[in-house]
Parts: structure tokens; C-alpha cells; sequence
């Protein structure tokens, strides 16, 4: 960093380290020093926005919670291309936060509930768009398979992907999903096509 940063950004640098950090070695083996490495701070900055590691931690996991409902609700309406595209941009913007929310999150007990509760609207919002495709007895599996597939197929991207090809994810990945639903189509109306916008 060139120079003194305002609060506001000196927050995000250290939201964004944290999330570097906290990714490379895990949440219990992670010290606040080293998070104030990857921030490019001191430690005593890093206590003055943020009391705890759990504190610290948790508002890594809210800030990207937060940034993939506002994206996918933007999305939404626009079908799988506009989920996918919404996923992708919140990957791309912050890519450690998203492995942390998704991957790690998970894992531990005491931050699972922020992993759970976004999966958990995922899956709403995927039974509700299945509904009127899929018959009641597979609806719960399909949508666990679509939010399941596109996590992985996100994750697997920011991993392997290239950002030049970005836009070829969303057109493979809407394709897989469309091609899911297709196959375990029940009794779509006639002259319907699957999961249009």
C-alpha cells in the first residue's frame, strides 16, 4: 500500500487479507499477525476494526453472504445464465471469501450457520424453479443437485478457469442445468422450454 488509507478502505484491505489468510491455513491455525501480513497492516489496525479472529472471521462470511444475495437477486429473473453470471461475478470479486464461505465455512461449527443459511435459500429458490417441471417425489434432489452442481462448477472454475473464458462457464454451466432439468422433466407444459428466463 502507497499510503494511509481511509477507515472504510483500510477495512476492506483487511476483510480481503483475512480472507487470503484464512483460506491458506484455516481459521484455528491462523494468527491475527498473519492476517495483518496479508493485509499490509500491523496487528494493533487490525484490533481497532475488528475486536476477535471470530469477529474478524464472521464478517469475511457476512460481507460475502451478503454480496451473493444482492447478485442473485439481480440474476434470478434473468434464468440459469443470470444465476450463474450473478455466482461468477461475487467469485471473481472475492475469490478467497467465496472458497471461505463455501469450502471452509462449512467445516466449522462455529461458522457453519452462515454456509447453511445461504445454501438453504439456494435451495428454496431451486425447489421453486424446479416445481413446475419436476414431479414432487424427485423435487427435493433435483435442487440439491443444481445448487450442489453449481457450487462445485464454480468453485472448480476459480480454481482451473481462465477469467478470459468466463462467459463460456455460464453458457456450459446454464447448458448443464438446463440439460438436468430436461431429463427429469415430469410434465413441463407444452411449448414450454426449460427454465427459461
Amino acid at each position: 500500500m502507497t499510503g494511509p488509507l481511509a477507515r472504510a478502505d483500510r477495512r476492506l484491505a483487511i476483510l480481503d487479507g483475512a480472507a487470503r489468510a484464512f483460506v491458506l491455513d484455516g481459521y484455528t491455525a491462523t494468527s491475527m499477525e498473519e492476517v495483518a501480513a496479508a493485509s499490509g497492516i500491523t496487528k494493533l489496525i487490525v484490533y481497532r476494526h475488528f475486536d476477535s479472529k471470530e469477529a474478524l472471521y464472521r464478517a469475511v462470511l457476512e460481507r460475502v453472504h451478503q454480496r451473493l444475495t444482492e447478485e442473485f437477486r439481480e440474476g434470478l429473473h434473468l434464468g440459469p445464465e443470470g444465476i450463474v453470471r450473478s455466482m461468477l461475478a461475487v467469485a471473481r470479486e472475492h475469490p478467497e471469501g467465496v472458497r471461505l464461505l463455501w469450502r471452509h465455512a462449512a467445516r466449522e461449527s462455529a461458522f457453519a450457520g452462515y454456509a447453511d443459511e445461504l445454501r438453504e435459500h439456494a435451495l428454496a429458490v431451486s425447489r421453486l424453479l424446479l416445481e413446475p417441471y419436476v414431479e414432487p417425489a424427485m423435487r427435493e434432489w433435483a435442487a440439491q443437485t443444481c445448487v450442489g452442481y453449481l457450487v462445485e462448477a464454480i468453485l472448480a472454475w476459480l480454481d482451473q478457469g481462465d477469467p478470459a473464458h468466463d462467459e463460456r462457464l455460464v453458457i456450459f454451466a446454464s447448458d448443464a442445468l438446463r440439460g438436468a432439468v430436461s431429463a427429469w422433466v415430469s410434465a413441463a407444459p407444452v411449448g414450454t422450454s426449460v427454465l427459461e428466463p
